[in-house]
């Protein structure tokens, strides 16, 4: 015991909720804040750029991290920066509805950027403090399912509360049911400039001028596609519906060359937007234009926001809903219309994930142990910060056989790191140039249901065995596990079989191997991070994991281009040749992870 305080719990307690607690503000601010940015009328392009410019945190923790080490208790670190989370996705909240949102809340998403990568440090240094080697062995996999989760929520579960605040803040919605047929023939696209209105004594609400669709999946001409986008943002331009703010957006130029008006793409429909009757009220509606659910197959081309008003009201907004070309079989999606408060909408998303993180503030002050190793790196005041700092580090490259450690970190996703850029567009390629000729919906079950499904049972399983036999025993099948499955994309893109459930297994075999592989590299950082600067020696493993997997990316695609997706797999399978023999040149303690005797 530490005092009076418990210096052990049970992990089940705390190492979930504190997993999927650090996944919470990394999704949140790289992609939920893009979907909100969007649905408040900001350019794509600068989406694209603040929001880049939000992951920096992320990529420099480790150059603060040995701060953590050296003041106070990781402990500490981690219930102080959840309750900063809180207070920064409060911030958000309260400046959506303000004029000047963008400055104020690019302001709080960089606070929760950096308390979150401060919190990941804390995190996983007090997993190693707070945990046995055996358990932190065993919890490997359930740590990165709960961060996996975390991952799913913001990517599902937030948006669809703050659609729901959406479509329950406005006006009624209209919705619009999609359904193709290979037995349609490709229809002739008319504006409509009618839009049935209501009587006046109706409610005031979106239209559209159809509810139902059914769409031919024979394809169009590029030249055609491009010509109906173009007429669109036009016509959408000059009735008012894109401009918010004053500035004309200019209509990109229509360049085509001879083989676009050949090129064959996918079909197009156009559909029109307006409301019921002349509002009352002189003010903006926002008609945002989304998906309500269905194969993905079906996408918005163009049209996903529109500003409606006294002046513009009885216009019809316009937005092409398009098929994946290589759709021929028979599917389904809906699409739904709605003008809700937006800003309020997400103002409350941001306060519920305020109070989400106030109950992880409370229950991890309350239920996390205190270790009895847990405490300041630095306990002479005497002794200089800054010399500390640079120690840190220097221990760090000190360590024995640091080279072959940097090495293995480099090289041990080497193959894993050019697949993953790559994987998605083979399957979505055309088999003329080399690819499975998926379509987007396919490819999002491949990955999104089965692909993560097999990855979460190869972690757990690899957390399982190393915990039962330690990590030296484990390591080098696991680097097998992580490599060798590349095969199976080898055989992919040479047979190109059609046979989805087939795909579907190889894709599956690849990413439990994936999973169960990636057990043994976490490990192994935890592992080499031993020492008295635990905390900021992990974050510098990170920092290398980060590279692992960013440097063979960058040359990836060029690769591939080069040699083709058949010899672009087997030059993937082998690139793990030199990761074998390294990962037998590693020195690892035979018992690290196995159960101790004095544990039972």
């Amino acid at each position: 015991m530490f005092g009076n305080k418990p210096s052990f719990r049970n992990p089940w307690a705390w190492v979930p909720t504190l997993y999927y607690a650090q996944g919470i503000p990394y999704v949140v601010v790289m992609l939920v804040s893009v979907i909100m940015y969007k649905r408040m009328g900001i350019s794509n392009a600068d989406i694209a750029f603040y929001t880049s410019l939000l992951y920096l945190p992320w990529a420099i923790k480790p150059l603060w991290s040995p701060f953590v080490d050296i003041f106070k208790t990781k402990r500490l670190w981690i219930v102080v920066m959840q309750l900063i989370v809180g207070l920064g996705l409060a911030g958000v909240a309260f400046m959506i509805p303000l004029p000047s949102f963008l400055q104020y809340t690019l302001a709080f998403f960089l606070l929760l950027a950096f308390s979150s990568a401060t919190h990941d440090i804390a995190a996983d240094g007090f997993y190693m403090l707070g945990l046995s080697e055996h358990d932190q062995a065993f919890f490997v996999g359930i740590r990165s399912t709960f961060y996996r989760l975390s991952m799913i929520t913001g990517q599902g579960l937030l948006i669809i509360l703050a659609g729901y605040f959406e479509t329950h803040s406005g006006l009624p919605p209209a919705t619009i049911e999609v359904t193709t047929s290979s037995n349609l023939k490709i229809e002739r696209i008319i504006f409509q400039e009618n839009i049935p209105s209501a009587s006046p004594d109706d409610q005031l609400k979106v239209v559209t001028n159809s509810s139902s669709l059914n769409l031919s999946t024979n394809k169009r001409t590029k030249a055609e596609v491009d010509s109906m986008v173009n007429l669109v943002q036009a016509k959408n331009i000059k009735n008012g519906f894109y401009n918010t703010k004053g500035e004309q957006p200019k209509i990109p130029e229509l360049k085509l060359n001879s083989s676009d008006y050949t090129k064959s793409v996918g079909n197009i429909s156009v559909i029109a937007i307006a409301l019921s009757s002349e509002p009352k009220e002189d003010k903006d509606y926002i008609v945002n234009f989304d998906r309500d659910g269905g194969d993905k197959s079906i996408s918005i081309l163009e049209g996903t926001r529109f500003v409606f008003n006294k002046t513009n009201w009885n216009k019809p907004a316009y937005a092409i809903l398009q098929l994946d070309p290589k759709l021929k079989t028979e599917t389904s999606a809906a699409f739904k219309a709605i003008s809700g408060d937006i800003p309020w909408a997400w103002s409350m998303t941001f306060l519920i994930l305020t109070g989400l993180f106030i109950v992880f503030f409370l229950y991890h002050n309350f239920i996390l142990p205190y270790p009895l190793k847990d405490g300041p790196a630095v306990k002479d005041a005497s002794i200089s910060v800054g010399k500390e700092f640079i120690r840190t580090f220097s221990l760090f490259f000190k360590k024995k056989e640091i080279l072959i450690t940097i090495t293995f970190l480099l090289i041990y996703r080497f193959g894993e790191a050019q697949l993953v850029k790559l994987a998605s567009p083979f399957l979505l390629d055309p088999r003329e140039v080399g690819g499975l000729g998926l379509t987007t919906g396919e490819v999002g079950f491949v990955y999104g249901t089965v692909g993560i499904i097999a990855l979460t049972v190869g972690g757990l399983t690899g957390g399982f065995l190393a915990s039962r036999d330690g990590l030296k025993k484990w390591i080098w099948w696991m680097f097998a596990a992580i490599n060798i499955p590349h095969i199976l994309y080898i055989y992919l893109a040479f047979t190109q079989p059609d046979n989805f459930i087939i795909i579907n297994l190889c894709v599956a075999g690849e990413q439990f191997g994936y999973g169960f592989g990636f057990t043994a590299y976490m490990l192994y950082m935890i592992y080499v991070s031993a020492g008295e600067f635990k905390t900021s020696h992990y974050a510098i493993c990170t920092g290398f994991m980060a590279l692992s997997m960013m440097i063979p990316g960058i040359f990836a695609g060029m690769i591939q281009e080069a040699l083709g997706y058949p010899n672009f797999f087997v030059w993937i399978l082998l690139t793990m040749i030199p990761g074998f023999f390294i990962t037998k040149m590693l020195k690892i303690d035979s018992e690290f992870g196995k159960k101790k005797v004095e544990e039972k």
